[in-house]
């Protein structure tokens, strides 16, 4: 066993370059091997030093990024095992690896056109914020340096096998690789010490256990472990402005139904983690040691990255992805009702009541799409480069389209009209940042992504042709394209293939001139109180008080034993500041339900607009009892504890807060006055410059006026309440950007 170690050792000092003696007959002790391959990390790690730029900070190895070595030295490039070698036992997750993004995180023409900017224009350590996910071999052997000399064949695997299971712990609060790194290793000892390097895949069969204590960590089951990428900010060491939050994947799973940690979601639903989606056991079909009963956890992480395996014609892994998109019931798509003419009155819930459509007459259609059962956002993350979108078409009988919106023009370029589930990122000249060029993002013009679990109204207004002969055919599809038509043509220049465009769900209804009777529901149709629920929420987010109050009373007499119905009656009433309105659903709710988390948070927030201050904290120290890591939860009642002069239990909630949302800038900002109150000028000094840090810049919508005023076409999307209309479309430079 000792020559197996001392091998394996002797391989890591070979690969990376630092010279070995010449070996006696007597083989070294344990604990001299380990002595050696301290100093052997250390001289690598001096050597890297010698020459390595800290422009953030001493020691700061991977700044702006924040991955993070245990011991904080430079590990050597040979210390970590190619997934090759990793392939011996494990064929199935190597093949599933080689496909999936993981394994081309860094080497794809559409994540090196960016981050090449940022080292032309910025340098190669600013590299290091964006390759502490995409590259962490590379910013952890202190390649990412002007002037190294690094072999840089690592950079081909991106996140590698020894990448992810060589992680001992995650920093949930932070992303851009907010990890620390052990030593990469197969094997502890027979003491649990990591041996370094490759061993001989006789002596991993030969000690499974050793093996997976080596590889294995709790938290990779979690979405713990998700978060250390999957969260993402831009700083002020990156971009010479203030901090930025760019996406959390994880955050928004974490006040999703399926972390079963708020309360305040508009469903419920059992738990479910990243990898319950993205990991699922699926039969292999090569052998793997890793497999249980003929399944292995995917490695391919299925999700909705379509372009990657098309450029590289993984048909395999493109083909999955499609099917993956298309599965399930993670989106619904209703018709739910059409207004026609002066008078304005609704006509539904479409399918569920009868109506009168004549022709020549001017309709809005309400279509509502529902995040029924996405864990995040729709889009997450990349909102400016992936595309999501609408396409909304109305027909005869002729097949004459009477409207269309969001529809793919000649070249690929969108519809610049259509209704697209993205964010627009401003930079200070007014200008959509379109090159992903995101440390000069300074505002973002509008956000139409959907949160997990919450729904959206899109209105549509068309005029039926006298003309036209029915009857009439409307489709609502939720099409998806993972890279949006002009970023490609700054990656490829204007020749290159269409790239997949792929319909993630879709609903139609057909309908006559004259009357039309009550019809059947499709089995993927919601029941009438979900489809009234959804379009109030949809309302409730446009401030449409009065219509959205309608829809949830509608849930209310659907569904009297619904206490959420109750609840989001209360909710309208709360955010049109008709506070006293507020109590009596809310009544209705906490009869329905005593004690239910929901509710009593909304309650206390009518206690306190009515100063009954002791039910207010009551209420919310039951919330919190019962969901300590609801962010709300902590913030309200810390806000209450405050407002009664209660500093110190103030004072723990908000340190609560931070712990699960360390960018909470309520917290920041009433922790800034406690501890001044309580004579603690530093710490009230350090929370005042993270609170400035933080906030939103106030000079920053004035970038985004500039650029909506530019482009009116678009310009509607920002507002709340808007209509798409079947007026003249737009032309010119602003037809490009989509």
């Amino acid at each position: 066993m000792k020559n197996a170690v001392l091998r394996g050792f002797l391989t890591v000092l070979i690969l990376s370059g630092v010279f070995v003696p010449c070996l006696t007959a007597t083989l070294p002790s344990d604990e001299d091997q380990r002595a050696q391959k301290i100093r052997a990390r250390a001289a690598y790690d001096e050597s890297v030093r010698e020459s390595y730029a800290f422009p953030f900070g001493k020691d700061q190895i991977s700044m702006p990024g924040n991955a993070a070595v245990e011991g904080n030295e430079f590990l050597q490039p040979g210390a970590f095992p190619d997934a090759a070698y990793c392939g011996h036992c494990h064929q199935e997750a190597y093949h599933e690896w080689r496909q999936a993004l993981h394994s081309n995180s860094f080497r794809t023409p559409f994540y090196r056109t960016s981050v090449n900017i940022l080292l032309r224009t910025k340098g190669i350590e600013f590299t290091r914020h964006c390759d502490s996910c995409h590259n962490p071999v590379g910013v952890l052997v202190g390649a990412l340096n002007k002037g190294s000399t690094q072999d840089r064949s690592f950079d081909r695997d991106g996140l590698t096998c020894m990448t992810c299971h060589s992680i001992q712990s995650v920093d949930t609060k932070l992303g851009n690789g907010s990890f620390v790194m052990g030593v990469p290793a197969v094997m502890v000892d027979e003491q649990g010490n990591r041996i370094p390097g490759v061993v001989p895949d006789s002596e991993i069969l030969a000690h499974l256990d050793r093996h997976s204590k080596a590889v294995m960590q709790d938290f990779l089951h979690s979405p713990v472990f998700c978060s250390a990428c999957h969260k993402a900010n831009l700083p002020p060491q990156l971009n010479g402005y203030k901090w930025i939050r760019a996406f959390s994947a994880y955050d928004e799973w974490q006040n999703s139904k399926f972390s079963q940690q708020n309360p305040l979601t508009f469903y419920s639903a059992d738990f479910k983690s990243c990898q319950d989606c993205h990991m699922k056991r699926t039969p292999i079909t090569l052998p793997d040691y890793g497999a249980r009963q003929g399944l292995l956890a995917s490695h391919r992480w299925l999700a909705g990255n379509t372009a990657v395996p098309f450029y590289y014609g993984m048909d395999e892994q493109l083909n999955q992805t499609i099917a993956f998109l298309k599965s399930g019931d993670f989106l619904n798509v209703d018709l739910f009702a059409l207004k026609q003419d002066a008078d304005g009155t609704m006509m539904g819930p479409l399918g569920s009541v009868p109506f009168h459509l004549k022709p020549d007459s001017t309709v809005e259609a309400y279509v509502v799409i529902q995040n029924k059962a996405i864990g995040h956002s729709l889009l997450p993350e990349v909102r400016d480069l992936y595309q999501a979108w609408v396409q909304f078409t109305v027909s005869d009988a002729s097949g004459a389209k009477i409207y269309e919106s969001g529809f793919l023009k000649p070249g690929g370029a969108l519809d610049e009209r259509a209704h697209i589930f993205e964010n627009r990122p401003v930079d200070t000249t007014g200008e959509f940042v379109d090159n992903h060029k995101v440390w000069t993002i300074h505002s973002v013009a509008y956000d139409n992504t959907i949160q997990a679990g919450r729904s959206t109204l899109i209105r549509y207004q068309f005029h039926i042709p006298a003309e036209a002969k029915g009857p009439l055919t409307i489709t609502a599809r939720v099409n998806y394209r993972h890279i949006r038509q002009t970023y490609l043509d700054n990656v490829f220049g204007k020749d290159h293939p269409l790239y997949p465009v792929v319909e993630l769900t879709a609903r139609t209804r057909t309908m006559n001139f004259g009357d039309n009777p009550v019809s059947p529901s499709l089995g993927t149709d919601n029941p009438d109180w979900m489809r009234w629920n959804n379009l109030g929420i949809g309302l409730l987010d446009q401030q449409q008080y009065a219509d959205a109050l309608h829809a949830f009373e509608q849930v209310t007499r659907l569904r009297p034993d619904y206490k959420d119905g109750f609840i989001n009656v209360g909710i309208v009433y709360l955010e049109w500041e008709k506070y006293s309105e507020a109590r009596a659903p809310l009544e209705k709710a906490l009869a329905l339900r005593p004690d239910d988390a929901r509710a009593l948070y909304y309650m206390a927030l009518v206690e306190r607009r009515e100063r009954h201050s002791q039910a207010e904290v009551a209420d919310l120290e039951k919330v919190v009892a019962q969901y300590p890591q609801s962010r709300d939860a902590r913030r309200e009642l810390g806000i209450s504890y405050y407002q009664q002069h209660r500093s110190t239990e103030a004072v723990q909630q908000f340190q609560a807060l931070q712990a699960i949302d360390p960018d909470d800038v309520a917290a920041h900002y009433n922790l800034a006055i406690l501890y001044r109150r309580m004579g603690m000028k530093q710490k009230s000094a350090q929370e005042a410059a993270l609170y400035a840090m933080k906030r939103i810049d106030p000079a920053a919508p004035t970038y985004s006026l500039d650029y909506l005023r530019r482009h009116p076409e678009i310009s509607i999307e920002s507002v709340p309440w808007h209509m798409h209309t079947d007026m003249p479309r737009a032309t010119g430079a602003s037809a490009g950007q989509r």
